[in-house]
């Protein structure tokens, strides 16, 4: 078997990075305020780049910066600026497509690596870019795992793919349809995802033969999950497993950097089996998702790879209930009041915060006014068991089952 591969996650905000970092990322990616594919992301300012290298460094996580949006000729002055700061935060590695990017990065000695946004599908154009300086390229998302195999044979490079997240009904997210119906550039980060929503299709010669394209959403491929083959990916040699989702809330980071960390773990300790994968499968169901697909692994997606519902087919939702006062450490206990909802004895409940991250845990015992109790209102505090450590103010939330609606084909 192959040296394990890095896990790289995705950091929106503080919560996410902290989630990334407590759930096993190696390396995390994210944005500033410009010239990233998630514009619309809350990203991070330049001034707190030392802040998460600092943070990071600690923890062992590498960082990565996404710059990898077009640039136009005004802008490529700012370019240099941002650039020139993270190398002197010590961000590990800038993610880019724009060649003035690279530039930039090779003048400075700066580390990059080549988006998906170049749509490197060959080992001819890998090899091309390594020469231009690139450490790494991260493949298209439309090469096959036979591709994969046949390009690291052939080059060497680092390779990075995605392993899990959403997909594009553009080749590597190139696309214009949000440019064209709001103004929103896909290119620029900006993308409204209108390919995601229910269309209405009527033949302006025949006013009658009208089509809701709603059972079928034709432009929203399914999320990829390589969970069923992750040790195939890992046998194909690619480097760095890259997760999707900085636009995604901290418990779909925490959740999906966790199970993903321990599917490799257990490949290289001899663990993994069937039912493990099943187990992880069903765990990554409770947090966002289209339905699944293998993407374009073992070849073009097909029908049964688009979605079948508009939005999210997540397992379970999270209902706000209020914030934390304190946190008692020694004791392990926790002081809650309800803002949105009540609580009750045997709740799931998740704890989410900026340096807090993640933290889940159940209402084993529930007490208000220092009483036991089973269920208290909107409008009390209570506390109940916590072990980890939560702050004030993180915010709380009970997580509650859904049952997806049906998804048959008429």
């Amino acid at each position: 078997m192959n040296r394990k591969p890095e896990l790289l996650a995705p950091a929106g905000d503080w919560s996410a990075l902290t989630a990334a970092v407590q759930a096993g990322a190696d390396a995390i990616y994210f944005g500033v305020d410009r010239f990233n594919m998630r514009h619309r992301a809350k990203n991070f300012t330049r001034e707190e780049l030392p802040e998460i290298t600092a943070f990071c460094r600690e923890a062992g996580v590498q960082t990565h910066l996404t710059l990898n949006t077009i640039v136009y000729e005004d802008e490529l002055p700012y370019v240099t600026e941002v650039v020139e700061e993270a190398k002197r935060a010590q961000v590990d590695m800038i993610i880019c497509m724009d060649l003035a990017v690279m530039e930039v990065c090779r003048a400075l000695k700066m580390p990059f690596c080549v988006s998906t946004q170049a749509s490197v599908s060959n080992s001819a154009a890998a090899c091309f870019y390594q020469r231009l300086g690139a450490e790494r390229v991260v493949l298209a998302r439309e090469c096959t795992l036979d591709m994969i195999r046949d390009i690291r044979g052939k080059t060497t490079v680092g390779i990075e793919a995605f392993i899990h997240g959403a997909m594009c009904i553009a080749v590597s997210g190139r696309c214009f349809l949000s440019h064209y119906l709001y103004g929103k550039s896909g290119n620029r980060g900006e993308c409204n995802q209108p390919c995601r929503r229910e269309f209405f299709i009527q033949d302006n010669d025949d006013r009658g033969n009208q089509l809701i394209l709603g059972e079928d959403y034709v432009m929203s491929p399914r999320d990829l999950c390589t969970m069923g083959f992750i040790d195939q990916l890992i046998d194909a040699g690619i480097d760095s497993f890259k997760i999707e989702g900085r636009m995604r809330n901290p418990e779909y980071v925490r959740c999906v950097v966790s199970c993903y960390r321990r599917a490799i773990d257990a490949c290289f300790s001899g663990c993994w089996t069937r039912a493990l994968a099943d187990s992880l499968t069903e765990e990554l169901k409770t947090v966002f998702n289209r339905g699944f697909s293998t993407g374009f692994y073992f070849g073009a997606p097909g029908v049964d790879d688009f979605a079948r519902q508009y939005g999210n087919q997540a397992t379970t939702k999270k209902e706000f209930v209020g914030k934390v006062l304190n946190h008692f450490r020694k004791a392990g206990v926790v002081h809650v009041r309800l803002e949105g909802s009540g609580l009750e004895k045997g709740d799931q409940v998740r704890i989410i915060g900026p340096t807090t991250g993640v933290v889940n845990c159940t209402v084993s015992t529930l007490r208000c006014d220092e009483k036991d109790t089973a269920l208290v209102s909107k409008g009390e505090t209570v506390t109940f068991p916590c072990n980890e450590k939560v702050r004030m103010n993180d915010q709380v939330y009970r997580i509650l089952p859904v049952t997806p609606p049906s998804t048959s084909r008429k």
